[in-house]
């Protein structure tokens, strides 16, 4: 299944959505566009075989959660807190906008990366983008693959 254009994905979702956050340059802009691609081909919202991730971005209503909980919902994070709340829409529940709200969804994930310690790799390293998506995102538990996600940081790269 072929999923959204990766170029449009890239300069119209998530470009805009993490200058908003005010979180927007190339390395960050390539690693959650590869992210989308990685985990979900751009294509699907809910996770196939009937696991708990949803979205493009495949993250899992816990780790949405977690997210707010320790950490949007500091002091010290009202700014993206308060980007975040704009939006969303009022008619939903947090983690069914993963599914419904695309920009939304682009949010939680760059949260997501913005979280991890370590500084994100070059824009233009694709093995460097997708072994950071594995760590950070994916984790060491989860059934990513580092290696072969390569090709879809280089789409990334490339779109």
């Amino acid at each position: 299944m072929s999923g959204l254009n990766t170029r449009q994905l890239k300069t119209l979702i998530v470009t805009p959505t993490l200058q908003a956050l005010g979180l927007a340059s190339p390395a960050a802009i390539n690693l959650v566009t590869g992210t989308a691609l990685a985990e979900s081909r751009a294509a699907y919202v809910q996770q196939v075989g009937g696991g708990p991730a949803l979205g493009l971005w495949q993250m899992e209503p816990a780790t949405h959660d977690d997210c707010w909980t320790n950490f949007l919902d500091f002091p010290a994070q009202s700014r993206l807190a308060t980007v975040c709340h704009r939006m969303r829409a009022p008619d939903l529940s947090a983690t069914a906008q993963l599914v419904t709200n695309i920009r939304y969804a682009c949010a939680m994930a760059r949260i997501r990366f913005y979280r991890a310690s370590e500084a994100l790799p070059l824009a233009t390293d694709a093995a460097g983008l997708s072994a950071y998506h594995k760590a950070y995102y994916n984790t060491s538990l989860g059934a990513a693959d580092a290696a072969a996600n390569v090709a879809f940081f280089a789409e990334a790269i490339a779109a």
